[in-house]
């Protein structure tokens, strides 16, 4: 008799009860999970279509805090670019893996410590190392020696700046303007406080990349090209 074999069938009998053993261990690890789901909607007020808004609610709230965040633009100083009342999407992973704001990206940092206590959008001119004069011959910044035409996103009429200056940006450090300089509060205006005008880089929020709101103004917002030919902090000052 081949013991082997009637081992095998043995082990092929019913249980007790009329139901066989089974290995879908795919099903026994569901029926934990659903369990536990049912009754925490159960709990919940409103049960399951509650439980499906709270978890809703979680994800949006994770993707605000690591992800991307909506912000308002409170006034006109980055005009023509950005208007009052317009919704940005900051994305806040953009410096977070190494990368550092660039010269021309729209950022948004905690003025806390520089500039006061709120959210600011301004636009980088010079990262850390960098030599920011106004201006040259013709009116415009001079970034470590190259004269930068600001003409595509500076508010139509305004000068580079009324105000003038020459400084040097430390390392990890922003100096940052609005586009509508004429109405901006921005690194100009507080060169002599603690801080010099720079932002930290450690308080930069993100990067705004979009207009979503409202849906007539709804653009991607681009790095633009008039930096593109400006030096390293090691190359030619003026």
């Amino acid at each position: 008799m081949d013991t082997e074999a009637q081992q095998t069938e043995r082990g092929r009998s019913p249980l007790p009860g009329g139901t066989e053993e089974t290995s879908d261990t795919g099903e026994a690890g569901e029926r934990p999970r659903s369990v536990c789901a049912s009754g925490v909607a159960r709990w919940l007020p409103g049960g399951r279509i509650s439980l499906t808004l709270l978890a809703c609610l979680v994800f949006l709230l994770l993707v605000s805090r690591f992800v991307v965040q909506p912000f308002e633009i409170p006034s006109g100083s980055m005009e023509p670019g950005l208007r009052i009342g317009d919704r940005v999407l900051v994305n806040k992973l953009a410096y977070r893996f190494g990368a550092d704001p660039e010269r021309g990206d729209v950022v948004v940092f905690d003025g806390a410590g520089s500039f006061g206590n709120a959210d600011y959008v301004k636009r980088v001119v010079g990262v850390g190392g960098d030599h920011v004069v106004c201006c040259d011959r013709q009116g415009r910044i001079e970034v470590n020696g190259r004269s930068v035409d600001e003409t595509a996103f500076v508010y139509p009429g305004d000068a580079p700046s009324e105000a003038r200056f020459d400084v040097v940006v430390p390392s990890g450090a922003l100096f940052v303007l609005g586009d509508h300089r004429g109405e901006s509060s921005d690194s100009r205006d507080h060169l002599g406080s603690p801080g010099g005008g720079m932002v930290p880089v450690d308080d930069v929020v993100g990067r705004a990349d979009w207009i979503v709101w409202p849906t007539a103004h709804w653009t991607r917002l681009p790095r633009p090209d008039a930096y593109a030919r400006v030096p390293g902090a090691g190359g030619a000052r003026g």
